[in-house]
């Protein structure tokens, strides 16, 4: 094989991608890049599923905690920073791996991100505000109206990919939707992608337990620890703000547990709805061997 190939590992939350792409990546000798957004802030571990220490020293891994909390780090960055790295990567390698459920950190690096119109400045001061003074779901009600084909896929959750969407799709009149899709750039290596995937009561019910799990190793505590930046964009996530309203007096710690489970399964369904608008992605069952998987990937390959 004398060409450069990325294998990108797909899937929802919870369905085994870190350990497939730890599998994939001891079969090549290779390197793992992180596309999973969550997992680059460094004070984040148990709540963002970040690798255990075991898995990290398995192979190389790129993008993991590599940033604070209280940098700003767009999708861009990464974009920029995840392409320089692969070209260091693919002079020592054939095949490299990525592995990450967050759809538009995989394609800005598949793909390449989209171009999008000028904003107006005051626009985006006004969303903030809206964003502190009514909170999440006036910003949420805002894009079910403007683009609710975007709001079927986005990341609900995500402050910063609201207010971004909102901008674009206020100051042009348009659906942030439209802008989606219109180039993709030609990269210097072949794309092969795998999706893992499963029923989903199944996905459902590995969500449930790997948050149980979760509780378990201390998730509460590492919450307590970050109490005092709770308003940085990189906390207004599933699994940090509901327990930060627990904290707050507000909710009883059972429903703020029981709030994750169900907004990170919304979320499982968001990047399944994503995900499955890429036809050129090979869904393979999650059950399926690593053995097998590797076999598939090595076909794949072997027809480019």
């Amino acid at each position: 094989m004398s060409r450069q190939v990325l294998v990108s590992v797909v899937g929802p939350t919870a369905i085994g991608k870190t350990k497939l792409a730890i599998a994939l990546a001891k079969h090549f000798r290779t390197e793992i890049i992180s596309a999973d957004s969550r997992q680059f802030y460094k004070e984040m571990n148990i709540g963002t599923a970040v690798p255990s220490k075991e898995e990290l020293s398995a192979v190389p891994h790129h993008f993991i905690q590599h940033i604070s909390i209280k940098d700003n780090y767009s999708v861009g960055a990464f974009e920029r920073d995840a392409i320089k790295t692969l070209e260091q990567l693919f002079k020592k390698h054939k095949v490299v791996i990525m592995v990450g459920g967050s759809g538009l950190y995989v394609n800005a690096v598949t793909e390449g991100l989209d171009h999008f119109p000028a904003v107006d400045p005051q626009i985006r001061e006004q969303l903030n505000s809206t964003l502190k003074e009514k909170g999440l779901s006036a910003l949420q009600s805002r894009l079910k109206q403007l683009d609710p084909d975007y709001y079927k896929q986005i990341d609900l959750d995500n402050p910063h990919r609201l207010i971004r969407a909102l901008e674009v799709s206020i100051s042009s009149g348009l659906p942030y939707s439209s802008f989606l899709n219109k180039r993709k750039v030609r990269r210097p290596f072949k794309v092969i992608t795998i999706g893992l995937t499963a029923e989903r009561e199944i996905i459902y019910s590995r969500i449930n337990k790997r948050v149980d799990l979760m509780m378990q190793q201390g998730l509460l505590e590492e919450v307590k620890a970050l109490r005092a930046y709770q308003e940085l964009n990189a906390l207004i996530t599933v699994g940090y703000k509901e327990l930060f309203k627990y904290l707050k007096g507000d909710w009883e710690l059972n429903f703020a547990i029981s709030e994750i489970k169900k907004n990170t399964r919304r979320f499982a369904k968001r990047q399944l709805t994503w995900f499955k608008k890429n036809k050129d992605i090979s869904w393979i069952d999650y059950k399926e061997s690593h053995s097998a998987v590797i076999k598939k990937v090595e076909q794949l390959i072997e027809r480019l």
